[in-house]
């Protein structure tokens, strides 16, 4: 591996998610500035470098013709799954790379606009098909779902055949009723990306509550006299379960006479009696809804990336503050209220609430960079380094680690 190589790509990703709304696949977007040459074998030896056997699936969405093109010509099998546009199949050269890579073992996943699909000659190349629906495809599946809640499917008048097949890769589906389609009706393999604004649009008229299994998991963990390190790291994984733990260590009744400003201190102060005790309070009023999972996951994301994205002498509790300025960046969505509402009921660092109200401030450069890495823009992380004076290579070295371990993550990697 060359030094230089995870400095002269530009990355984004999107998560992929399962039946069971679980992270199943990463796609991970790959630009490069042609005037600066990327070797295939270089560029894997780097991601094998940060990618672990426990990590998710890794598909490859490389922007560069010249670097995809080396990478249909040389990459072994085993290497990461790589997706093939449509519109890059009608470069002959690279349609017969596609076979040649094809007949080596590569994994290759076709990718469309709206209504595409792939030809019949190069189909069978592809392990699956990465698809967009039109919107007349999308009324049609939506009709098919309808009918099937309605029972009416089993009539043969009224049968209609989805256009969502089995074991494909579903891509912009913004309906949750579309995604339950996909996953629970049809065995889609995964949706790329989930309808954020859809599914909180129907909780516009509750409360969104901390998950059941994220309660239960910490009840366990305290019980089992697990560490606070442990603890701590159970109760990060639930932005709302944060945003209400704080509030309940900083509450008056508690007669606290210093501000409590991290989950850790907030631990240390009450104690995992008390917590245990709070915690069951919530467990009635818990949500079960696995369609809240993945909005979850993606914001405790974007924490751990900001985490990660510090130099490695900074200290814990910096690391901790930025990450919970990452996870509260957007706890307006799962409130339902205006952002400076929810911050204005906790107490927080100065530099939090600038970050995430005001885009300035120390924490600033690493949300703004943690939130356009969450693109296909690769091209906006690259001006956003160069505008702050940041590493590219170390903030790809970032994001891979923290890709990579977004399953499980390793023991102390991002401090929660």
């Amino acid at each position: 591996m060359t030094p230089t190589t995870l400095g002269s790509v530009s990355l984004g990703y999107q998560l992929l998610w399962n039946q069971l709304r679980q992270l199943h696949a990463v796609q991970l977007f790959v630009g490069i500035d042609d005037s600066k040459p990327v070797e295939a074998q270089h560029f894997l030896s780097a991601l094998n470098e940060l990618w672990s056997e426990q990590a998710p699936t890794l598909l490859l969405s490389i922007q560069s013709a010249r670097l995809l093109g080396d990478m249909l010509a040389n990459a072994p099998a085993g290497s990461p799954w790589i997706e093939v546009h449509e519109s890059q199949l009608r470069d002959p050269a690279l349609a017969s790379r596609v076979h040649q890579a094809h007949q080596r073992g590569l994994t290759l996943i076709w990718r469309g606009d709206p209504g595409q699909r792939p030809s019949a000659a190069l189909a069978p190349c592809f392990l699956r098909t990465m698809v967009t629906l039109s919107p007349e495809e999308a009324l049609a599946g939506l009709r098919v779902s309808l009918r099937k809640h309605n029972g009416n499917d089993a009539s043969p008048t009224n049968r209609v055949s989805s256009p969502v097949l089995p074991n494909q890769i579903y891509e912009a589906v913004a309906s949750w009723v579309l995604t339950e389609h996909c996953l629970d009706e049809q065995g889609a393999w995964a949706v790329a990306g989930w309808p954020l604004e859809d599914v909180l649009h129907g909780y516009r008229q509750q409360r969104i509550q901390p998950a059941h299994r994220a309660l239960v998991r910490l009840i366990e963990a305290i019980d089992a006299d697990d560490s606070v390190e442990q603890i701590e790291h159970l109760l990060s994984e639930d932005p709302i379960l944060v945003y209400r733990f704080m509030r309940y260590a900083n509450s008056a009744a508690l007669s606290r006479r210093t501000e409590i400003e991290s989950v850790r201190h907030g631990l240390m102060v009450l104690g995992l009696t008390t917590l245990r005790a709070w915690l069951l309070e919530q467990l009635p009023h818990a949500s079960s809804d696995l369609n809240l999972q993945p909005v979850r996951v993606a914001m405790v994301m974007r924490a751990r990336l900001m985490a990660q994205l510090l130099d490695a002498g900074d200290g814990d509790d910096l690391r901790r503050e930025v990450f919970m300025c990452g996870l509260l960046s957007q706890i307006d969505l799962l409130l339902g209220e205006a952002l400076n509402t929810s911050l204005a009921r906790m107490q927080l660092a100065e530099r939090i609430t600038s970050a995430i109200l005001g885009h300035a401030g120390p924490y600033a450069p690493y949300l703004d960079l943690a939130t356009a890495l969450e693109s296909p823009q690769t091209q906006a992380t690259r001006v956003l380094c160069e505008a702050q004076q940041m590493n590219h290579e170390e903030v790809n070295r970032a994001l891979l680690r923290t890709l990579a371990h977004a399953v499980h993550p390793a023991k102390g990697l991002l401090l929660v």
